[in-house]
């Protein structure tokens, strides 16, 4: 714990006063996305491809990289076909496979533009597929550890999530093409996702991330994410504030041109990889929206030394970082020496560089 005021701040106090945009000791060491390393894995004897459906295993080693390395939160689930799957989509998670591999979407539900607007959306959706298994891995985590960190989920964005339930160079084409079409079909997915949203702060979410990583500037241009993929957001995030839950919005790729769009979008926080140019991105949306990020999550948190960690976490809170986060989900074999580094880092050298932040 650290004290400020005359008062001690736990990990779990530190992230949700950075949440609300109230003062803070230093910058927290967290994210929004999944966590969970071999390390973890390895401890409780656990592999991967079974933790996906079972929430006592997912909340288990959800917890241990707060326990292993001091990361300030514990996240779940650690794929993205939830809600695609709850929708009807079949899944694969590489039960027989011996290598390490996220699952992903093998059946879709919709195989043409004919469909979009048609397939089947199940009622009462937050009781389909595995979502009754995140919200109960929540449940737990926040019995076990909920009092020392923040316990946090996510959903997909309406377009990452279309994405998954139909083919995605078809779907980029349209967004060009018939952009009336896509707008049609994502109104229907931000329902969904607003529905799973709401079940996962029920159960006892601390913050949700809305991962909108299919919509970047690398492939569809400023104009369409504004006119096509930002409304929907801006719905999503209008809920989650009337239920006062904390939220940010994460994008993968290049994200500098459209910073100001995504800010639009009434998210309060914004968390962006290493792609994005801090500095920039601060000029671009002001100090009232709160930036997140950009350590690379795989070629310096996987392949890099400890060095490199902390050269990338000290950039970060340089570049006006407010938390710093892993560019993307952290690829479960990241040395437990390099998420150390990460950790300890932020520790080291973020106040003073939040100090100098706000002179």
């Amino acid at each position: 714990m650290t004290n400020i005021g005359g008062k001690t701040m736990n990990s779990k106090e530190r992230v949700l006063k950075i949440l609300k945009g109230e003062e803070a000791d230093r910058p927290a060491c967290f994210s929004g996305m999944g966590n969970v390393t071999t390390a973890g894995l390895d401890q409780l004897g656990y592999k991967f491809a079974t933790v996906h459906g079972d929430a006592k295993k997912l909340a288990e080693t959800a917890a241990t990289s707060y326990r292993l390395f001091g990361y300030e939160c514990a996240v779940v689930p650690y794929d993205l076909c939830v809600e695609a799957e709850a929708i009807g989509c079949v899944m694969n998670p590489y039960e027989d496979v011996s290598n390490l591999l996220y699952p992903t979407i093998k059946e879709k539900v919709c195989h043409s533009q004919d469909e979009m607007t048609t397939f089947p959306i199940p009622d009462n959706i937050s009781s389909r597929g595995r979502v009754p298994v995140v919200c109960e891995a929540i449940k737990l985590l926040q019995a076990d550890i909920g009092n020392e960190v923040a316990v946090g989920t996510y959903v997909l964005g309406p377009f990452t999530l279309a994405g998954q339930l139909m083919d995605l160079n078809d779907l980029l084409k349209l967004s060009f093409k018939k952009p009336d079409l896509v707008n049609a079909t994502l109104d229907r997915l931000a329902t969904v996702i607003i529905e799973i949203a709401k079940a996962y702060h029920a159960a006892g979410a601390d913050y949700i991330t809305v991962r909108e990583m299919g919509a970047p500037t690398d492939v569809l241009s400023p104009k369409v994410f504004k006119n096509v993929i930002a409304p929907h957001l801006k719905r999503v995030f209008e809920a989650l504030a009337e239920i006062k839950c904390p939220a940010v919005l994460h994008m993968c790729g290049k994200t500098n041109p459209i910073m100001s769009i995504m800010k639009g979008t009434g998210a309060p926080a914004i968390s962006v990889e290493q792609s994005n140019d801090l500095l920039m991105s601060r000029d671009d949306i002001g100090w009232d929206t709160l930036l997140f990020g950009n350590v690379d999550a795989y070629n310096v948190l996987v392949t890099g030394s400890p060095a490199d960690v902390e050269a990338a976490v000290i950039k970060a809170l340089e570049g006006s970082a407010d938390a710093i986060w892993p560019s993307c989900d952290i690829w479960p074999t990241a040395p437990m020496e390099n998420m150390k580094a990460m950790v300890e880092t932020t520790k080291k050298y973020g106040a003073e560089k939040w100090a100098r932040k706000k002179r």
